[in-house]
């Protein structure tokens, strides 16, 4: 065999980092050892796998073709090798998760799934939907849970469990005293007051202005903020009023520092999902991490309805 795995990390490692310096850090290789085993994969088989552009490196076509064989193969390697080693747990499990799922969802799950599996290792990168699309697609993550739509041709996506976002306010708040007594809030009412919503390219806005595409530009959005807990913190401040999970407002609604303001006509529900690369291998790691999600959350028919025991 003319290749070797050291060979095909480095190559997976530059790939993703796009510079060998980056990948080097990664990989703790001097530049010149990572540059000299990626010419010498090339040379082996006359083939190039990156494009030159000054000092950075663009994974071509080639490239791009080998990429997923090459994390595949590295991926069964350790696995034979924990296997050999007699090693327990999962190895290590890199999971992408959206903010909602992530920070009031999935946090929870690795905790207990490594109280379960003591010796795997997680590692939870939480982004907003286009980012974790993105590092699925470019194999950086492992495995995916989103909030949004993904309509990426390289990934699969596998529904999770309903989710609905909730028009909120401060207690205080005009229109939640004029819920309070019981009366309807029409859109009308909605659209005349100052929004706090999330950014553009999060799963929780697109719900949010699909909801309101036939009136989007008589919106008044005053603010758009990155994080759902400053959302909360802003309404609460009565700067306006929000749109985010129930997922995320269920201990603010119990405590009364936000109410709900409903509205029927308006169509908020999505799912949460499951998302890897078609040509990912399923590790026993990821298999089991899905099963046991797939298990906390069985019997619940919407992620607020999740039953949510406190961390042993």
């Amino acid at each position: 065999m003319k290749y070797t795995l050291r060979q095909l990390e480095i190559f997976v490692a530059i790939s993703r980092a796009g510079s060998v310096s980056r990948a080097c850090d990664q990989l703790a290789l001097s530049q010149s050892a990572a540059s000299t085993a990626l010419i010498e994969l090339e040379k082996q088989f006359d083939i190039q796998l990156f494009d030159r552009v000054g000092k950075s490196l663009r994974i071509n076509e080639a490239g791009q073709q080998l990429l997923p064989k090459a994390v595949e193969l590295l991926d069964r390697a350790r696995e034979i090798e924990r296997m050999l080693q007699g090693q327990q747990g999962y190895g290590n499990l890199k999971i992408g998760a959206t903010l909602t799922v992530g920070n009031y969802l999935v946090t929870l799950l690795v905790a207990k799934f490594l109280q379960q599996y003591p010796q795997s290792h997680i590692q939870l990168q939480v982004q907003n939907t286009r980012t974790i699309v993105e590092q699925i697609a470019n194999h950086t993550l492992d495995l995916g849970m989103i909030e949004g739509e993904c309509n990426h041709p390289d990934i699969a996506v596998a529904p999770w469990i309903a989710d609905e976002l909730v028009i909120f306010a401060a207690p205080t708040h005009p229109l939640a005293q004029v819920a309070q007594t019981g009366k309807t809030i029409h859109k009308s009412d909605l659209l005349l007051q100052p929004w706090i919503v999330r950014e553009k390219g999060s799963g929780t806005r697109e719900t949010f202005d699909r909801a309101f595409k036939q009136d989007y530009s008589r919106l008044n959005i005053t603010l758009e903020l990155e994080h759902t807990e400053a959302i909360k913190r802003a309404v609460e401040s009565g700067l306006g009023i929000g749109c985010i999970s129930r997922l995320a407002l269920k201990d603010a609604f119990r405590r009364g520092s936000l109410v709900p303001i409903e509205n029927h006509s308006l169509q908020f529900h999505r799912n949460f999902y499951f998302l890897w690369h078609r040509q990912k291998y399923q590790t026993g790691g990821i298999r089991q991490f899905l099963a046991f999600c797939q298990a906390f959350t069985q019997g619940a028919t919407r992620s607020d309805l999740i039953d949510i025991p406190a961390i042993a």
